[in-house]
């Protein structure tokens, strides 16, 4: 009788499994707007060769810094794009900000479309073009800056310099917020942010780079995925701290800095962090999977039974899904012995920290700490940024992108997701739950690997996409 009933409840078991998996279907499709606008791409893509020849990189140490270079890029911007700075009130904030505010038909809450115009360092030896030369050849354009986010810049006020010639105005009023160091976290957004508090203003959309129209990222989906970030990771660099009395390496003793740090490191590594299903993560699953083959769709409409498979799977396999799942925490760096034959009285080490949304800075310290286990080795944070607030997809805000998203790229899936890097986005959820994180680019796996490593490059069909898209978007305003 009792393998009746054992056998009975293991049937119930699996159709219960079956009908979830086979009602698991993908939802309606975000609406498409058929239209296109021409505009003249030539013009468009000259723009951002001049921009990317702007030798605008930011340093920490700003004495490295070309401020020439940052002040002719701003003074070449109305000569590029004069409807805009015939229309559109300009002004400019400490730390390189530069804000334009585009007025709308009525009063309203406006649109917020961001980007920045520094870039990273290059080791120019190792790049197949010169970074700064702008070169375009076969329909590819070379340089630092073509896709992190100088496209994104250009497109912005490409788009709006065309519809302004074309005599369009949107119905509220849109910003144009641009940064000049946020690759090195610098403050031009937290300046703008602090305008926009001064003034009682409330966005009702803000765009920042993020997400991209890309392949092969969800298992088991085969379509371009549209991933627009509703939320991005904290982010935290922390040193482990060990001292002794030192001493020669010929008679050592148990216990040295780098033997405890060492066993630290993988205490840490062994011990990662629980996995979290935030809801920017949640709601990717529940969009993608249910685009996904037969057995990850299973997976996915039965998270409840098969989360701890997903979190095998992402801890052997690590990269993007082990990311989206938990803490992350990689060792970057390691300092001991400035001679071989010296028991170090001082050994450092550091790891990158990037914090799922249930988790903060202070949490991740203490976890470190009792995972870690020893008191002989210090844990303190160089710097902390908590992860950003969540942003809204039941709003107008939202099916703009949305809609601006899927026009574009027919044929994608466009989905939330939470992005890993930081960007000055976050800044701006101290006055908006409507902040969203997208790059207006399709790229490759191959292209999304030049940004900030050699050889940035974009295709000329790419850029003018981006611009299509901030059309499409500025229409919706």
């Amino acid at each position: 009788m009792g393998w009746y009933i054992a056998a009975a409840l293991l049937l119930a078991f699996i159709a219960v499994l079956l009908v979830r998996t086979l009602a698991f279907k993908p939802k309606a499709a975000v609406p498409v707007q058929e239209t296109e606008e021409p505009f003249d791409r030539d013009k468009a893509i000259a723009n951002l060769q001049m921009l990317v020849r702007f030798k605008t990189i930011s340093y920490r140490d700003s004495s490295l810094e070309d401020p020439a270079a940052f002040e002719s890029l701003i003074e070449s911007l109305p000569g590029l794009f004069p409807h805009v700075f015939a229309t559109c009130s300009f002004e400019r904030l400490p730390d390189r900000a530069l804000l334009f505010k585009w007025s709308g038909k009525q009063a309203g809450d406006p649109a917020v479309l961001m980007a920045h115009y520094d870039v990273v360092p290059v080791n120019e030896e190792n790049w197949e073009k010169p970074p700064f030369d702008g070169v375009l050849e076969d329909g590819v354009l070379w340089g630092r800056g073509t896709l992190d986010t100088k496209v994104t810049f250009c497109s912005i006020l490409t788009a709006a310099d065309h519809l302004i010639a074309a005599g369009y105005q949107p119905d509220y009023d849109i910003y144009f917020a641009f940064s000049g160091g946020e690759e090195i976290n610098g403050q031009g957004a937290v300046h703008i942010v602090r305008w926009f508090e001064e003034h009682g203003i409330t966005p009702s959309l803000v765009l920042d780079e993020g997400g991209a129209v890309v392949e092969k990222v969800f298992p088991g989906v085969s379509q371009p995925c549209g991933m627009i970030g509703i939320a991005e990771k904290g982010m935290t660099d922390v040193q482990y701290r060990c001292m002794s009395q030192g001493g020669h390496a010929s008679a050592p003793k148990p216990g040295s800095p780098v033997e405890r740090l060492s066993k630290a490191c993988i205490n840490v590594l062994e011990h990662p962090f629980k996995s979290h299903l935030s809801e920017p993560v949640a709601q990717m699953f529940d969009t993608l999977g249910r685009h996904s083959n037969f057995l990850y769709r299973m997976i996915f409409a039965n998270l409840w039974c098969f989360k701890g498979v997903l979190d095998i799977l992402a801890r052997s396999s690590g990269g993007d899904m082990n990311a989206l799942l938990r803490t992350t925490v990689a060792f970057t760096q390691m300092t001991g012995s400035s001679a071989s034959n010296v028991i170090p009285p001082e050994a450092t080490m550091v790891s990158n920290i990037r914090l799922n949304p249930a988790d903060t800075v202070e949490s991740a310290i203490e976890y470190l700490k009792k995972t870690v286990g020893d008191d002989h080795v210090e844990i303190t944070p160089l710097h902390g940024i908590n992860p950003s607030r969540i942003s809204r997809t039941d709003c107008e805000g939202w099916d703009r992108v949305a809609t601006a998203v899927a026009s574009t790229w027919k044929g994608c899936i466009v989905t939330p997701y939470l992005m890993m890097q930081c960007s000055d986005s976050r800044h701006y959820g101290a006055i908006s739950d409507k902040v969203y994180r997208f790059s207006a680019m399709d790229l490759t796996s191959e292209e999304r690997a030049t940004i900030h490593g050699n050889n940035e490059r974009i295709r000329v069909d790419c850029a003018c996409r981006a611009v299509e898209f901030y059309i499409r978007l500025m229409r919706e305003c």
